[in-house]
Formats: C-alpha cells, sequence, structure tokens
C-alpha cells in the first residue's frame, strides 16, 4: 500500500484525519486534531497466529452438503465444525451492510485477540488471516456430478480498502497435499456489493476422501487493513451456477435502537419518563435468496435476560417478501415497566420469523433469529460495546469531551472507557478525566477531575472503570471526557456501527471548545451514576468571568490574576501532581512561583463554591 493511496482516504473535515497505520501518522501527525487509528497494541508474539501451510484435520471428514453462513456463531470465531482452529478470521455483523445472511466472516491484517500480526513492520505485506475448512470427502465423486462451491464476497465494506496489490484468494487442497489456488480477487477497483462466486470441482486431483479448501486473504498485516468480507459458503453436488438460488430467508442487520438516544441508560433514569426514553420502532430487515416469493410471519418480543419475564410481544402475519430483494420489517414499541423493586434491568430483544427453509440436510434455521440486549443499569452509553477504531486527541494539554443529557439532574460515580493500543503499549501513562457543565451547548465549568493512568482490559472490546472519590452532583446536561497531558495520545475505543453519539463530541485545543462534525460513530465512553452527593446541580452556578487570565504567561517569578473573587490556586504538573497551593487573602492578587522550574503546568482556581478554572501555565 502506497502512501498515496492512503491519504486519498483522509476525511474532508479538516479537524479529522483517518490515519490507516504507524507510519502514516508519523508521515503526517498534524496538531490539534481528533483522529482515528487502527486497533492493536505491541505484541511481538504474533508469529504463531499464523496457520500452518499444512493444517492438520481435527475431526473425522465431513459429508457433503457443506454450508455455512456464520449465523450460528456466538463468540466472533468460526465454528469447529467447519473450520479449522486459528484462522484470525473476525465473525461479526456490523462491518458491512448488505451482507446475504446473518454474520459475516471478515479477513484483515489483525488477528483473533484483534492484535497486528506484524508491528515490527508498519509497511510489512504478506498473507493474513486464513480460514481453512474441516476435510471434506468427495471420494467417489466425478466430473458428471456437478460439485461446486459457491460463496459471497466482498471488498472494503465499512473497513478499508484493499489496494491493487492485495488479493483475496480461494485455494483447494489436492491428494499429493498441496495448496493450489482455483480463484483470486485483487484488490482496488471494485464494486461496493457482494458478489456470489461459483468454482466447479472437477479435477480428480481434489475428488478425495479429505478435500479442504481455504480463503487466505494477502495485504498489509500491521493492522485492519485491506477488509474483504466472506459470507454464504455453500458446497455440494448436483450444483449449477445457472441456478444461483437457495430457498433460505434470511436475517441481516442489527436491530436498531430500542432507546431512542442512547445504546443503554440507567434505569432510575428511564424511569423517569420512559415514553421519550424509548424509540418508536425498532427493526432490522430481511432477504429472500430464492427464485419465488415468500410469505412468513414475524414475532418480536422483549424480555427479562435473567427472568424470563416477557415485557413485550408483537406478531406480524403473512409478511410478503419478494424474490432477492430486502425487505424491512419494523415493530412499533411501547415502553417495558421493570418491577418498582429492581435498580437494574437486562432486557433481550428477539426478532424472529417462521419459515420453511430447506437444504437437504443443512440447518438454515440460525439465520430466521437476530436478538440485541439493553442494559437498563448504571450507566450511559452511545457504543454498542465493539471498537472498529480507536480516537485520539493529538495535541498535548488538548481536551475531548463528550455530551450526555439526563432525565434529571444526578450524581456520578465513575467512568468506564474502552481503552485501546496504538503502535506500543502505554500502560500507566498519566491522563486525566473531567467533567464539565452545560452552557449555550458547549461544555463550560469543570465539575470535577481525576488524574489516572491508562490500563487494558484483559478481554476484546472490555471497558477500564475509573471511579471518583466520591459522587459528583451534575445537572441535567453535562460532558465528559480527558484531558492529554504527554506527547504519546492517550487511545479510546471508537464505535463505527452506532451513530447515536456523533453529534456529541466537542474538542478544545487552548481556550475554545469546538463541536466536532467528522466522526461518524460513538466514542466509547460511558459514565455511571453514583449514590448521593451532599447536593445534587439543579442548574448551573455563576461562573467566573470569562476575561479571567493569569499572567504574565510566560512567567518566571511572580503570578498575576484579575479575579478578587479567587479562594484557592492550585498549580500541578502535566502528570496531576499538586506542586503548589495558593489561598489568596485580603483580597490579593499575585503570589511567587520562583520555585517552579521551566515547563509546562496546570492552574486550577475557585472561587470556593462551584465555579473553577483551569489555565495552561508556561515558565521558561
Amino acid at each position: 500500500m502506497t502512501y498515496q493511496n492512503k491519504s486519498s482516504l483522509i476525511a474532508s473535515s479538516k479537524r479529522i484525519l483517518i490515519v490507516w497505520a504507524w507510519i502514516l501518522l508519523q508521515c503526517s501527525y498534524s496538531y490539534g486534531q481528533l483522529q482515528l487509528v487502527p486497533l492493536g497494541g505491541d505484541d511481538e508474539s504474533h508469529a504463531d497466529a499464523f496457520e500452518s501451510e499444512n493444517p492438520l484435520r481435527t475431526q473425522a471428514s465431513l459429508n457433503l452438503p457443506f454450508f455455512d453462513d456464520f449465523s450460528s456463531v456466538k463468540n466472533a470465531t468460526p465454528g469447529s465444525k467447519n473450520w479449522l482452529p486459528g484462522s484470525g478470521v473476525y465473525i461479526n455483523n456490523s462491518l458491512t451492510t448488505s451482507h446475504p445472511s446473518l454474520n459475516i466472516a471478515t479477513f484483515d491484517g489483525l488477528n483473533a485477540a484483534g492484535t497486528p500480526y506484524n508491528l515490527l513492520n508498519p509497511l510489512n505485506q504478506g498473507f493474513s488471516d486464513t480460514l481453512t475448512s474441516q476435510p471434506l470427502n468427495l471420494a467417489g465423486k466425478t466430473a458428471a456430478d456437478s460439485v461446486y462451491i459457491s460463496f459471497y464476497w466482498l471488498a472494503k465494506g465499512l473497513g478499508e480498502l484493499p489496494d491493487s496489490s492485495d488479493y483475496f484468494q480461494l485455494e483447494f487442497l489436492n491428494k499429493s497435499n498441496e495448496w493450489v489456488t482455483v480463484w483470486k480477487q485483487v484488490g482496488y477497483n471494485l464494486t461496493n456489493s457482494f458478489i456470489e462466486q461459483f468454482v466447479k470441482i472437477t479435477d480428480p486431483a481434489y475428488l478425495y476422501d479429505a478435500f479442504q479448501f481455504r480463503f487466505r486473504s494477502y495485504g498489509r498485516n500491521s493492522g485492519p487493513y485491506d477488509t474483504w468480507h466472506l459470507d454464504y459458503v455453500h458446497l455440494n453436488a448436483k450444483r449449477s451456477s445457472k441456478q444461483p438460488y437457495i430457498f433460505d430467508v434470511a436475517l441481516r442487520k442489527p436491530l436498531t435502537s430500542y432507546l431512542k438516544k442512547y445504546t443503554s441508560m440507567p434505569l432510575r433514569q428511564y424511569r423517569v419518563d420512559p415514553k421519550s426514553a424509548v424509540s418508536d420502532s425498532v427493526g432490522t430487515d430481511i432477504v429472500n435468496h430464492f427464485n419465488n416469493f415468500n410469505i412468513l410471519t414475524g414475532t418480536f418480543t422483549i424480555t427479562d435476560q435473567s427472568k424470563g419475564t416477557e415485557y413485550f410481544r408483537n406478531v406480524q402475519r403473512s409478511i410478503y417478501v419478494e424474490s432477492l430483494k430486502p425487505k424491512i420489517l419494523q415493530t412499533k414499541l411501547t415502553p417495558v415497566t421493570p418491577a418498582a423493586n429492581v435498580d437494574s434491568v437486562k432486557l433481550l430483544l428477539k426478532y424472529f420469523v417462521t419459515t420453511t427453509d430447506t437444504i437437504p440436510n443443512v440447518n438454515l434455521k440460525s439465520n430466521d433469529t437476530i436478538t440485541s440486549r439493553v442494559d437498563l443499569s448504571d450507566y450511559y452509553a452511545f457504543d454498542d460495546g465493539s471498537a472498529e477504531y480507536g480516537v485520539q486527541i493529538n495535541q498535548k494539554l488538548s481536551r475531548v469531551a463528550v455530551r450526555y443529557m439526563l432525565s434529571r439532574p444526578d450524581t456520578i460515580g465513575g467512568v468506564r472507557m474502552a481503552m485501546v493500543a496504538f503502535n506500543k503499549d502505554i500502560a500507566g501513562q498519566g491522563f486525566t478525566i473531567q467533567i464539565f457543565s452545560n452552557r449555550n451547548g458547549r461544555p463550560d465549568q469543570m465539575i470535577a477531575q481525576r488524574s489516572v493512568g491508562v490500563r487494558y482490559a484483559g478481554a476484546r472490546n472490555g471497558f477500564i472503570d475509573y471511579a471518583f472519590a466520591s459522587p459528583v452532583a451534575v445537572p441535567d446536561t453535562f460532558y465528559v471526557g480527558w484531558l492529554q497531558i504527554n506527547e504519546q495520545p492517550v487511545t479510546v475505543g471508537f464505535d463505527r456501527n452506532s451513530l447515536l453519539g456523533k453529534d456529541h463530541v466537542y474538542y478544545n485545543l487552548g481556550t475554545e471548545w469546538v463541536k466536532e462534525t467528522g466522526l461518524n460513530g460513538s466514542i466509547m465512553i460511558r459514565p455511571y451514576l453514583g449514590k448521593k452527593a451532599t447536593g445534587v446541580v439543579t442548574g448551573n452556578e455563576p461562573a467566573l468571568d470569562n476575561s479571567f487570565s493569569f499572567f504574565p504567561n510566560p512567567n518566571k517569578g511572580t503570578l498575576n490574576w484579575n479575579h478578587k473573587s479567587l479562594k484557592r490556586i492550585e498549580i500541578l504538573s502535566v502528570q496531576g501532581k499538586l506542586l503548589q497551593t495558593i489561598i489568596p487573602e485580603n483580597s490579593m492578587q499575585s503570589a511567587n512561583v520562583g520555585t517552579l522550574t521551566e515547563g509546562i503546568y496546570l492552574i486550577k482556581a475557585s472561587d470556593g463554591k462551584r465555579s473553577s478554572v483551569q489555565k495552561v501555565l508556561i515558565v521558561k
């Protein structure tokens, strides 16, 4: 992949830079911008992630037919019934929008744990994900049996477009234990729709009792680059490429959000006004792969995941589904009412259709049901729990904040953040979590902050809990974010699938908060409610004068300020360590700071009430 090809993907927004690889970051690291970066750490033990050139069978040979649309997968890994382990392929239902059936298999430069195969050389190209079938018994078959393998493939989707030097291929294992390429697709100039591909198996070298096939991607293996997607793999005899139809009706897209503004919210906030919190409807879509119409029944339910209590059921009969055309399925909602004596509930939303799908000896029922979960417990979330990228603010002492709107004022006990690695492990590096009040649709006064260190969860898509020492009272609109205090940026998970949070992101490079408009997705930061505080904020406290300042700046010796109402001034290092405290008396407006060495410091000043400001001080 060339730098020129990658730079063409830079977003049109002047503030946003899509960064696809470490080398691009080094070439065009632009200060004062929010940017998206690929996920991955500095794990150098990636060699074992590559699959053996001659994988061994793990079970007795399968009999025909072979069929997998990945809809029965529960843990993002291909099922062992049909596939060998160690593929690195990611099973998901979010990285494309036009897939034939529920779930797809995604090939890129990340292994199964989400770590790049190679971080030693960011430009390295080679084979990355390899999905290999279990052995299949084709003994006794001949060319006259018309044995075909078919599959649907797509390049890019919501991932990154493969270049002309990248490719995706299908290989067969012959009787001599040699892998032979039988189909190959190069990258770059590609369609944006799934294509069904047929490959006929006629060579006697493949018609034996332990035949295997595999799909492989070739491209950059230092991140989620050169993305290919696979679905609906079907191998059987007595087939024809002129008859591509399968008597199967499949659900596809994830259910839309049950909540109107969030993917999850606290139950006590939900109870204030459930009607305004819940979406008008929830839906998915369905596609008929047969060459005739189908009439079916659809059922949508909402249940308590732990107790099984059914809150809602809606049955739609005589749904007419045309041949080979997607159809949107929607159900109008009425808010559920959890029992008054519970403080949290996990809702299971399920849409399923009753069909007569048929391939002899194949179960086609797993793609007839689609589910989602809604957590009404103690936190707010815009994301769906899955990080496709990471987001950074790439200037030291700059800030990011995400807006949250409550049903009524409350308290915040802490923040859960999806901390992800980019380029290297920065565990332990300091940054500051901050909470701000609202004024005229922008972050205003800092309500609370806490200096913390970067930590990583033990599992993919995990969250780190940063609790405050005591609950923080917040108004009905507040902002949560972080202050970047080191040159190496902190990277937070970014969900490209949920757009609920895209209009709620702000950044500050020094003195002014700016609304970010170029990020199409949600930052994975989740404030959670606390117990009780000494007082609940019912509005914004009077703010310190906007003209407030410390001077001179840069400074060396005496620090002055132009506001007589200050009661406490703290000077902190960029790591958040308190270095000096000033308690102004008798309306004093200056103090000696001659003990500070040259460098950059933070000043936190308060009027002794709830109003405070934070400034940057340069000493030289």
